[in-house]
């Protein structure tokens, strides 16, 4: 059954049960009684951004409203999450392949937040930066979890800076929060045994390509500022960081992360050599 039957039917549904008209509904969504009537008879779907207002008129979540098994939704989603990276991480990255694999992910699941996070990352890899800024625009107003409603207003802002408008990057960086803890620095620090040693080692990982990022930006600003001995070292500190964690990086939870440190070890040894 397609995917616009299906919806449609839940909203009739939901509609009769409650015994309201599709005039209340449209009403409500500020859209003609005609449009609600094409989506209950599956000749058009909801768009993607007016599913949690209608979810909420109904009283239920957005899951419930697409009628998941909210178990094999996620495995789906966590399965196409995992061919989508596979695809932009190989040399050379297929963007275009993952965006379609993502895109008929949407299909199945309108309105995923991971799925279109996903595209969001596609679009802003792909340098398409003003669709970039509309995705995550609409992704941070529609997603209930934290971590991807920042990671969109991060996106936007890399993005915005990437077009030069540093106006409009700083006005999204304002809407981060200021953290100074996570959740895995608490459980690391106040739980016991696997609850303690997993975070632990998550935010080990963590911690360390936040540094290691830093310490390339102040190798940058230093160059730029024409002080190419202080940039140096910020880079020799990132090598001598990157030899002490070599030899003691568990993977059972971070498997992908030390082919990323690899990768960003390369990097930061060519930047060594250009200023040498």
């Amino acid at each position: 059954m397609g995917t616009s039957i299906q919806l449609g039917k839940k909203i009739r549904q939901l509609r009769k049960d409650r015994g309201i008209s599709q005039e209340i509904l449209a009403r409500h969504l500020h859209l003609s009684y005609q449009t609600v009537s094409k989506w209950e008879n599956g000749v058009t779907m909801p768009d993607v951004a007016l599913l949690p207002a209608i979810a909420a008129f109904f009283g239920v979540s957005t899951d419930e409203l697409l009628d998941y098994n909210l178990y094999a939704m996620e495995e789906k989603v966590r399965h196409l999450s995992e061919e989508c990276w596979k695809l932009r991480d190989a040399q050379p990255p297929n963007l275009a392949k993952a965006e379609q694999l993502i895109r008929d992910g949407l299909k199945t699941f309108p309105g995923n937040d991971i799925l279109l996070n996903n595209l969001a990352e596609i679009l802003f890899e792909a340098q398409r930066y003003e669709e970039t800024v509309e995705q995550c625009r609409a992704l941070a107003e529609i997603s209930k979890a934290d971590d991807i409603r920042y990671d969109a207003i991060r996106l936007m802002s890399e993005s915005y800076s990437r077009m030069g408008d540093y106006i409009s990057a700083k006005a999204a960086v304002e809407r981060l929060p200021e953290l100074y803890f996570t959740k895995l620095q608490i459980a690391a620090q106040i739980l016991d045994g696997e609850n303690r040693y997993r975070p632990a080692i998550i935010q080990k990982s963590l911690s360390l390509e936040h540094l290691l990022s830093m310490l390339q930006i102040l190798a940058d600003i230093y160059t730029r500022r024409g002080e190419p001995g202080k940039a140096k070292i910020q880079l020799q500190i990132a090598c001598e960081i990157l030899n002490a964690f070599q030899n003691d990086f568990p993977t059972e939870y971070t498997h992908s992360a030390w082919d990323t440190f690899k990768t960003l070890r390369e990097k930061i040894e060519e930047d060594l050599r250009l200023l040498s």
